[in-house]
């Protein structure tokens, strides 16, 4: 039995139980991670673990490790330091630059600096905020609740196309197409360094054990999901590249931490270390041109520019593309002409 409650006393912080489940009198010895992966929605093995380490799972008020076996009877409460909050989203009037839209899809071009879906600190002024404001009967995917006519999402400080389900019909079969990775998604970024040949980057992807806001690549499926991105080099920059990234997956801040990780950072990119001067300089008339290229683009070079998928009513593909946003265009002809500059005087 599940119960989704409202506070926990602790004596170190308030702690407000999210849920509590009371263990059936038949359940048989389980290792705790595997029981609560079944038991609640989104839950993943890894995230479980996570928590536990962390003290958010309690078994009849005290902390267990993953490896406690659950028994009969046993009450289990999961604890975070912030109130649950219901999934109702509340409409709101927001300017939505659509690109396009028909009976069962749109298409939505969003703004760096808009979250996509209400959750924790941000409950308001979010694109679903907006969408629930313009269309009255969106769907939602078991599970994802909150978060109507999502069949995905980009982080808030990235720029581009997001597509939205009108429909449950529409909103199954885009969902297959993200889960079979035929849907083409491709993105503008400029990283930090000299990349000279095109590549892949793969691992494994999930939580930093030392940042749990940061994603980090490992080499064990235990540890996090599949991941795989494939880059093209458009224009070297001297000590910037401006790359094209085509996901064959679409995890969390996939492109950001598979550029950290193979050393390249994404430009002005605070989470992952992109808004310090990795390269060149740190003195000079470079570090203040670096400086103001980061108040220009005070957010991670990214840009989701293409987006392609199969029409979930008339079968057919269908492509898009959203022009460069314009703070990207300033810092990248900023140093087009740093660049042009700096050639003139070694000649």
């Amino acid at each position: 039995m599940i119960q989704e409650t409202d506070s926990y006393d602790n004596e170190e912080q308030d702690l407000y139980e999210h849920f509590r489940i009371v263990v059936d009198k038949g359940q048989s010895l389980l290792r705790i991670d595997k029981f609560l992966m079944h038991r609640i929605e989104n839950a993943t093995r890894n995230r479980i673990q996570n928590a536990i380490e962390l003290g958010n799972v309690l078994v009849n008020q005290k902390t267990v490790k993953s490896s406690y076996k659950v028994k009969p009877n046993d009450i289990i409460s999961v604890v975070l330091p912030h109130p649950p909050r219901d999934t109702e989203v509340y409409p709101e009037n927001i300017p939505l630059n659509i690109v396009y839209e028909d009976d069962d899809v749109l298409v939505i071009n969003k703004p760096a600096g808009m979250v996509v879906h209400p959750g924790y600190n941000n409950y308001t002024g979010t694109l679903v905020n907006g969408l629930v404001y313009h269309f009255q009967q969106l769907p939602q995917l078991p599970g994802n609740d909150g978060r109507p006519g999502l069949v995905h999402r980009i982080d808030k400080d990235t720029s581009g196309l997001l597509l939205i389900s009108k429909n449950e019909r529409s909103m199954t079969y885009l969902a297959k197409q993200f889960f079979d990775h035929t849907i083409t998604r491709k993105y503008l970024a400029l990283v930090w360094g000299d990349l000279t040949e095109d590549g892949t980057v793969t691992g494994y992807i999930g939580r930093s054990l030392n940042d749990r806001r940061v994603m980090a690549i490992y080499d064990s499926e235990e540890k996090g999901k599949w991941s795989v991105t494939h880059y093209k080099v458009l224009e070297r920059l001297g000590y910037i590249t401006l790359i094209e990234c085509q996901l064959e997956t679409g995890r969390t801040h996939q492109i950001r931490a598979h550029m950290k990780h193979i050393g390249h950072p994404l430009f002005s990119d605070a989470t992952y270390g992109g808004d310090k001067i990795l390269k060149g300089t740190v003195f000079g008339k470079y570090k203040q041109f670096v400086e103001n290229c980061f108040e220009m683009m005070p957010r991670q070079a990214l840009h989701a520019q293409t987006l392609g998928f199969v029409h979930p009513a008339t079968k057919k593909y269908m492509h898009f593309e959203a022009p460069i946003p314009q703070d990207f265009e300033s810092v990248l002809n900023k140093w087009r002409k740093y660049i042009a500059a700096t050639s003139d005087q070694n000649a």
